[in-house]
């Protein structure tokens, strides 16, 4: 092997492959996309032929009830400065 192909080889930063699937990140970040309808096709693409169901689901249930708390966090708030 010449100096030229090593130094190609140790140039190119490594990339994850392409067949793995979505990371926790990525799952989180799909769902909350498409939770509110802005996901990108290359995104729901990938996460269509690469990605879980079942990671997607307990993601999006996981992620509801987060909503759910966060909703009525802000309504307990309300009420109390409210004067109720």
């Amino acid at each position: 092997m010449d100096k030229q192909q090593a130094s190609d080889q140790t140039s190119e930063p490594a990339e994850p492959a392409e067949s793995e699937t979505p990371g926790l990140l990525q799952t989180a970040s799909s769902v909350s996309a498409a939770f509110f309808g802005v996901q990108s096709s290359k995104n729901r693409e990938r996460d269509f032929s690469k990605g879980k169901a079942s990671h997607f689901i307990i993601m999006g249930v996981l992620l509801t009830v987060v909503f759910i708390g966060v909703v009525l966090l802000a309504v307990k708030v309300a009420l109390h400065q409210a004067g109720q």
